[in-house]
């Protein structure tokens, strides 16, 4: 197998200070109830951005079965993790926020609220008149929930990750690693100029260019579950824009990076160098992250936001007797069984 596949969303990571605190608050408020690994152990490929030296770690990774990517929940061990030295303003460069999909983004409203958590804004419609509102979890990292059509359960109305709103200071630039290597090709609108729909958010009342862009999710083990995913590229006119992670390690307080789930390592590593994107990081000898294994590595994007590669090769499904899947023996285009996926409900953390 000569090409690559590039599935979509595996996860994003969230920078926090206590992993089980908001692991709970992921579960309880979000959904997002299924501890896929809890991975306790020292992070030493990544010393690059962590002031040269490799650093102890907590990593958790939750889902929402309902549908969506993943939340992988890190923390620093042997460290306090640090927050931005400068409020984030959005169009600061970096992944400014993340997406996650409700059924209805009424209910949601009405029910985060229920559950303790104060909205950051009302309910608000984007450029193409999908509904929306934002909120912030304990580390106040900052999450849009949106209506979005595509699920792979039924049932509840809040379900999981489907994208991020990543900040740049050249969309066309940013448009050569997002569009023509990571294939978010379809283009959901591209606007210019002030929007309601920012005005709750730290420096949303400025100028800005505003790129949604759009992937389906048709092929691979996952397909059904990760579903269609979004990524907005938002470059602000009017000001010059801060980096988020600047005089930060990565692992500190904030998204840390956009992970993406592939298979063919070799494939996405020389496809990337081409097109001028070399990986910074890479571990290409299978490696194991907790209760999964896998091949992984890192590319930044022109603005040094981090894009993390996993290649999957032994998935836990249900962790109390030792069942995973080896995604080695699997059809790289074929997508699991439903009933597989469901199994993992059995990892499912009650709080």
């Amino acid at each position: 197998m000569n090409d690559k596949i590039i599935y979509g969303i595996q996860q994003i990571g969230v920078g926090v200070d206590d992993a089980e605190k908001l692991f709970k608050w992921y579960a309880t408020k979000l959904g997002a109830d299924v501890k896929v690994f809890d991975d306790n152990n020292t992070a030493t490929h990544m010393a690059k951005y962590m002031g040269g030296e490799p650093h102890d770690k907590r990593a958790i990774m939750a889902l929402n079965l309902q549908g969506g990517s993943g939340f992988e929940i890190w923390q620093f061990e042997d460290r306090t993790p640090q927050k931005p030295e400068n409020p984030i303003q959005l169009g600061d460069t970096g992944i400014f926020s993340i997406k996650v999909k409700t059924r209805n983004a009424n209910i949601a409203y009405n029910e985060i609220k229920s559950k303790g958590v104060e909205p950051i804004s009302e309910i608000v419609q984007d450029p193409n008149g999908i509904k929306s509102f934002y909120v912030k979890d304990p580390c106040d990292n900052i999450i849009q929930i949106k209506e979005f059509n595509n699920w792979f359960a039924e049932g509840k109305n809040m379900g999981g990750l489907f994208g991020c709103t990543i900040g740049v200071t050249d969309i066309e630039a940013a448009k050569k690693l997002y569009v023509d290597v990571l294939g978010y090709q379809q283009v959901i609108y591209d606007k210019e100029g002030i929007f309601p729909d920012y005005a709750a958010l730290e420096g949303g009342g400025e100028n800005f260019r505003r790129v949604l862009l759009a992937k389906s999710q048709k092929t691979g083990g996952f397909a059904k579950l990760f579903g269609t995913s979004q990524i907005e590229l938002v470059q602000v006119q009017s000001r010059k824009p801060n980096k988020i992670f600047a005089n930060r390690y990565w692992g500190d307080i904030g998204f840390i990076h956009l992970c993406f789930d592939i298979r063919n390592m070799d494939a996405v590593v020389r496809d990337c160098k081409a097109a001028g994107f070399p990986f910074q990081v890479l571990v290409a000898e299978e490696f194991d992250m907790g209760d999964a294994n896998g091949k992984w590595g890192y590319l930044e994007d022109p603005d040094g936001t981090l894009i993390e590669f996993v290649e999957a090769l032994k998935i836990p499904l249900i962790k109390k007797i030792g069942w995973s899947i080896n995604m080695k023996k699997r059809n790289p285009t074929k997508p699991l069984p439903n009933w597989l996926i469901k199994a993992m409900s059995f990892n499912r953390v009650k709080f």
